[in-house]
């Protein structure tokens, strides 16, 4: 029997106890810890907890559709996506809200909140003073490593799920990320990350920042060993399947299969290697190597192995029908994430680690389709109306420069040149609007007033959240779907055809596979900014420091 000294001692650690989970962000740390019945054991009614999970995997799939893998499940082995649908937490629609791309989307899936709090509205943005756009987390501070490009999380304004494992282990834990596109791998790596790689447009390469340390030995292996350079001109991309075995295609299609290569006098070749599937391939293939060699989940910490994929439309095919693209895709990712699970399964086990996959929304912009089908169409361009718009305040306010340039919707207007003349901004803001709106192929145009105080239309909520004030423009313009825009691209779309607007639901679908969730189907829109809390839940670490709605409550095993 304990003394009453003792006793006082234990009960004062219990107190110390309680109020560091509390500090640390774990309010709820009582229902996060409860056992299921099928956790408790003895005759003595002690319960036993299952162990933290040692292992985390995050797979981001950009464009990954709900109905394409409902079409091809039965195309599927039963490791893949097959293996998340039957054992793990499905959810078919989990909503970004409008004007997301896949960067945005990606920081709100490992921050927990939207763009307006986590300072990533997209994948570039506006400078007012250059006249030009940039890439949101260019850091001309931090130089590249095996590229010239200079990026760094700076932007990133709030903490990730990628920073919450680091910080939870005191940084021994291992935080990697591969991704083709830059700024994605940074953001999956996040501020407190280990590496984050991706694949150089111009070399071949797989880069990183400065601001990064590691340099895994896989990556080392790749760039001065068997280089993507010399792998790819012998490389194709072909049906991996029987034509017929493609389900819902037109007979014309399986009689023209396709085939994509990437020979050295094509400028554009790692750009197109990027969004292929032999693209998913290797990335795939670095993480699975990660997991080997670096011993990830098996070093009595919590690591976590983030990796980044594309399937959306592959634009740099000659027919603006991908829909077999597109499918091959699917299939072969399936087996990419067979292979990945196999490999933690070899590792750590399934039983030590959480995966998940989670889809960010695919670009708008897609081919114009030929003109034998009549499809109503037409021609912005943002240069022209910038002019006419600047002429416009011209005439009525007297000359001037009053408009700064046009991007991703948006106009900016010369908020310098206002001041000077002692304009009202609010006022000029209304009257651009007033005149945009009269313009051929515009379908809603919205101030920047409109968006902040919520007036801008059926998802003016949506809308002004995923709306970050510090980037965003003073004028939005809305331009009929099937209409081109001419130059809001920074050089010509493969094959010279200019992208055409097509609304794009900002749905994507998220699987989660981990040993203490029951499998489960949840129909209901899920807000996007659920995910992060979810994961570190699970992980049972305190959530991103701007994550402000709760985990989802999922059945426990």
């Amino acid at each position: 029997m304990l003394s009453r000294k003792s006793r006082q001692i234990s009960a004062r650690l219990a107190g110390v106890l309680v109020v560091s989970l509390m500090t640390m962000g774990i309010g709820a740390f009582t229902p996060l810890f409860a056992a299921s019945p099928s956790e408790t054991a003895g005759s003595k009614g002690t319960s036993t907890y299952s162990k933290r999970p040692v292992l985390v995997v995050g797979i981001i799939v950009e464009g990954l559709s709900a109905d394409y893998i409902n079409l091809l499940r039965d195309n599927f082995g039963k490791d893949g996506f097959n293996r998340f649908i039957n054992d793990g937490v499905s959810i078919e629609n989990v909503d970004f809200g409008p004007g997301i791309d896949a960067t945005a989307a990606t920081a709100i899936l490992m921050t927990g909140t939207s763009p307006g709090i986590n300072g990533i509205p997209g994948s570039e943005v506006w400078d007012r003073e250059t006249k030009s756009p940039y890439p949101i987390l260019l850091d001309p501070a931090n130089i590249g490593n095996f590229t010239d490009e200079t990026f760094s999380p700076k932007a990133l304004k709030v903490s990730t799920v990628s920073d919450e494992v680091r910080i939870s282990d005191g940084g021994i834990g291992l935080v990697h990320a591969v991704a083709p596109d830059a700024q994605i791998a940074i953001i999956l790596a996040g501020h407190a990350g280990n590496s984050g790689f991706w694949l150089n447009e111009l070399t071949g390469k797989w880069s990183t920042s400065t601001f990064y340390k590691d340099v895994p030995a896989e990556i080392a292996c790749r760039n001065y060993g068997v280089t993507l350079s010399s792998r790819l001109d012998t490389l194709s991309w072909e049906p991996s399947i029987r034509l017929e075995n493609y389900p819902d295609l037109p007979d014309y299609k399986k009689l023209y299969p396709f085939r994509h290569t990437f020979p050295a006098r094509d400028a554009n070749r790692y750009k197109a290697y990027k969004t292929s599937a032999p693209g998913n391939r290797e990335v795939a293939q670095i993480g699975i190597d990660y997991i080997n060699s670096l011993k990830l989940g098996k070093r009595g910490v919590t690591d976590m192995l983030n990796l980044g994929f594309n399937v959306s439309p592959y634009l740099y095919g000659r027919e603006a029908d991908n829909r077999m693209e597109t499918m091959d895709a699917y299939l072969r990712l399936d087996t990419d994430i067979a292979n990945i699970v196999r490999a933690v399964e070899k590792g750590p086990g399934l039983a030590n680690s959480v995966i998940f996959i989670a889809g960010t929304p695919a670009p708008a912009g897609s081919k114009r389709d030929e003109e034998r089908w009549n499809i109503p169409t037409g021609h912005f361009s943002p240069k022209r109306a910038v002019s006419l718009l600047n002429m416009y305040l011209m005439a009525i306010h007297g000359n001037g420069d009053y408009v700064s340039g046009y991007h991703n919707g948006y106009f900016y207007l010369n908020r310098k040149f206002l001041k000077e003349q002692d304009l009202d901004e609010s006022r000029i803001r209304r009257e651009g609007a007033d005149f945009l709106a009269r313009m051929s192929g515009v379908c809603a145009v919205y101030t920047i007033d409109d968006i902040l105080a919520r007036r801008a239309g059926e998802d003016s909520q949506a809308l002004q959240r995923n709306t970050s004030p510090n980037h965003a423009g003073d004028i939005m313009v809305m331009i009929n779907p099937g209409w081109e825009i001419s130059d809001d691209v920074d050089e010509p779309s493969p094959h010279n055809q200019l992208p055409v607007i097509r609304n794009v639901a900002t749905t994507s679908p998220f699987f989660l596979l981990a040993p203490t969730t029951a499998p489960q189907t949840i129909d209901a829109t899920v807000d996007a900014r659920t995910i992060a809390p979810t994961v570190t839940r699970l992980l049972r670490i305190r959530s991103p420091n701007a994550a402000s709605l709760p985990p989802l409550r999922l059945t426990r095993r």
